[in-house]
């Protein structure tokens, strides 16, 4: 482990850092303490802790751990998207059990796995210590991220979940304005491997606690059947086989696939707009500029989704959404300039991300009900995260083959149109249960 004052680690000083890492850490106790009364608070903060520590440090300091340790970007890029592959196929199992047995023992499990794996890739002394450690990081991804965290909500705070997940999302979408800069300031002082430490001694303080205290309330009963509602949800999956035939039916299919394909464009858009638009002319800060008002529209996109959901239907807002990404990248394809207008469409992007996010946390509930949504999302989730995961690499390798980013823009707004196609059969059979007393778990009447 280098020295924090060798000059190879840009002429650290630890004296101040250090104490700064005691004043963050204080502060993360002091946050967590007044989150550990309601799941709701709770999600948020840990959430905005998780992807920040698993997520958004690593690309800042990945220049950092290459130049100190000779490891490629490449190989150290590799062994993070692996771990993000991890995070999508063990969350189908993951989903499962959180069905039956609620968050509580499983995030918290995660959580210290987590703080285990930050641990363990401070300390790797080769690559494949490394990317062990990263193995061990995507487990640990599919019981912190998103989809444990909207099964909770979505059971805890059914029928009035949307509000819920809109809160937390919105929170995390802030994880990249608060960890990025904060990674940054610490990497200007410290070594990556110390800062990945201070990362996960915020991220056992934080999220640990908050997962065991908060989530301790006792986790609901699935609800009985929703009424018959036209485009409403479909007849609840109740057990493994009602899982499996809801999984294997065409609705179901058609929205994985869709989802997928919207996804991985979505994703290699934002990896690849930087390139886009320096080769339309923009200077490099320019561009980044433009990433970072795409995350804006992502909050913005958030916010407006509640009212979008009372005035369309499942169908009709899953197939929009996913036209809008289509029309957004084909703009960034084929709009030459000037600049500014290319900085809009890339808002208009980032709002379609943010809407995007929230249209996958309420696609199960939407359809089938919030009975075996622990299990149906974690199935839905798999392949979208997978594809997330390939995206920078498939869509850099489209814009070598093709001579250029426009061409594999060109290539994205295809699939993303193909998306939206297939977002129209996804809308299940009408259930014909008898309704239940009281409110129903977020059955919309067509109003389209």
């Amino acid at each position: 482990m280098p020295d924090a004052a060798d000059p190879a680690t840009r002429d650290r000083a630890p004296a101040a850092p250090a104490a700064g890492a005691r004043r963050l850490i204080g502060y993360a106790a002091g946050y967590a303490a007044q989150a550990a009364g309601s799941p709701l608070a709770a999600l948020s903060v840990t959430e905005i802790t998780s992807w920040g520590v698993l997520y958004y440090a690593f690309p800042v300091l990945a220049q950092d751990i290459t130049r100190d340790t000779g490891w490629s970007t490449a190989a150290i890029t590799a062994a993070f998207s692996t771990a993000l592959i991890v995070a999508a196929l063990a969350g189908i199992p993951i989903g499962r059990a959180l069905d039956r047995h609620g968050p509580r023992t499983l995030m918290t499990g995660g959580s210290v796995l987590a703080v285990l794996a930050v641990l363990a890739v401070a300390a790797a002394p080769n690559l494949l210590c490394f990317a062990a450690a990263w193995l061990l990081a995507g487990a640990a991804m599919s019981a912190v991220l998103y989809q444990p965290a909207f099964a909770a909500l979505t059971r805890y705070y059914a029928p009035r979940h949307l509000g819920a997940l809109t809160t937390v999302t919105l929170v995390a979408g802030l994880a990249s304005t608060v960890f990025a800069p904060l990674t940054d300031v610490l990497a200007a002082h410290l070594s990556w491997r110390a800062v990945y430490l201070v990362l996960a001694v915020v991220l056992a303080v934080v999220t640990v606690p908050l997962h065991l205290l908060a989530l301790r309330r006792p986790w609901p009963a699935p609800p009985k059947a929703p009424p018959a509602r036209r485009d409403g949800p479909g007849e609840p999956a109740r057990d493994r086989a009602g899982v499996s035939a809801t999984v294997r039916s065409r609705p179901f299919l058609l929205l994985t696939l869709a989802l997928t394909l919207s996804a991985f464009a979505m994703y290699a858009v934002v990896i690849n707009l930087i390139p886009l638009l320096t080769s339309r002319g923009a200077d490099s800060s320019t561009a980044a500029w433009a990433l970072g008002l795409g995350g804006i529209g992502q909050v913005t996109g958030r916010l407006g989704y509640g009212a979008l959901v009372r005035r369309t239907s499942v169908r009709a807002r899953t197939v929009w959404i996913l036209v809008l990404s289509a029309a957004t990248t084909a703009a960034l394809a084929i709009v030459p300039g000037p600049v500014a207008l290319l900085i809009a469409v890339a808002f208009l992007a980032g709002a379609t991300r943010g809407i995007s996010t929230l249209l996958q946390a309420t696609a199960v509930s939407d359809r089938w009900g919030t009975t075996a949504y622990g299990a149906l999302s974690g199935i839905l989730a798999a392949p979208i995260t997978t594809a997330t995961a390939l995206a920078p690499f498939a869509g850099a390798a489209i814009a070598a083959g093709l001579g250029g980013y426009p061409q594999m823009f060109l290539v994205l707004t295809t699939a993303a149109a193909i998306a939206a196609l297939l977002a129209a059969g996804t809308a299940p059979a009408r259930t014909t249960a008898a309704a239940p007393a009281g409110p129903t778990p977020n059955c919309q009447e067509d109003t389209t």
